[in-house]
């Protein structure tokens, strides 16, 4: 399994969340670039970068910190927030981005998702499915649909979609670990890959993830406890055989 830290940016800032919640934040880095630097200093292979002001806003704020941190650091990073049109996908990977991340358009606007899987192939294209209360989030986790997860994961396969993200929003920045069983079922019912974040605090709960074995659960995002110590790159890397 693969580590992913996570780079999430809110105004300008590498900052944090609890629960999704805009107004609960923590800044560990003013500049971006300088925590992404961190990271790969300290051995990550990948990253995991989120525009936060732009899933709230509907549109991309922060290509420029997704292009100067892929044109530096030179390693694949993931992005999404905020693309919720064909030309905001293409300049988020024109910006550096190896991958995609879709979310809220990927559940209101299927043409899009199908658009933008055939011009760009389902291996540069993730779906982000963030729960919370058994639910599908949009909108920055600032809004929660009726949709299940079950439901949405029988769609999302029938579009063609190969690579998730799946999000516990309930359990993201609180530290106390996921919900094993839940991720087990998750990752047995998705057809390709899923990420897992939400709720990483110890290095206990990496090794449990990589204990359950399931061949599609193919890494894990960790932000919060990276930033606060709990454990280093390294030691994440080892628990998660990366």
């Amino acid at each position: 399994m693969k580590l992913y830290p996570a780079i999430d940016i809110l105004g300008g800032n590498a900052v944090r969340l609890v629960k999704g919640d805009f107004d609960a934040k923590t800044v560990y880095e003013e500049d971006p670039l300088a925590a992404a630097r961190g990271w790969t200093r300290a051995g990550a292979q990948r990253l995991h970068v989120v525009d936060l002001d732009g899933a709230r806003g509907g549109a991309p704020v922060n290509l420029e910190h997704l292009r100067r941190i892929a044109h530096e650091l030179g390693v694949p990073v993931q992005f999404g927030g905020g693309l919720r049109s064909a030309r905001a996908v293409a300049d988020a990977l024109a910006a550096g981005a190896q991958r995609v991340i879709l979310g809220t358009a990927a559940f209101t606007d299927p043409d899009l998702l199908l658009r933008v899987l055939d011009a760009h192939g389902p291996s540069r294209v993730l779906v982000s499915v963030d729960v919370r209360g058994g639910h599908v989030s949009t909108a920055g986790w600032t809004q929660t649909t009726e949709l299940s997860t079950s439901a949405v994961l029988e769609r999302l396969h029938a579009s063609g979609v190969r690579n998730l993200v799946y999000t516990n929003v309930d359990r993201d920045g609180m530290l106390e670990g996921p919900d094993l069983q839940e991720v087990a079922e998750i990752a047995a019912a998705v057809q390709g890959t899923v990420l897992y974040s939400g709720g990483i605090g110890a290095l206990a709960d990496l090794e449990g993830l990589a204990g359950l074995e399931q061949p599609s659960l193919h890494g894990v995002i960790v932000g919060k406890a990276l930033y606060e110590g709990r454990f280093t790159v390294a030691e994440a890397r080892t628990a998660l055989g990366d």
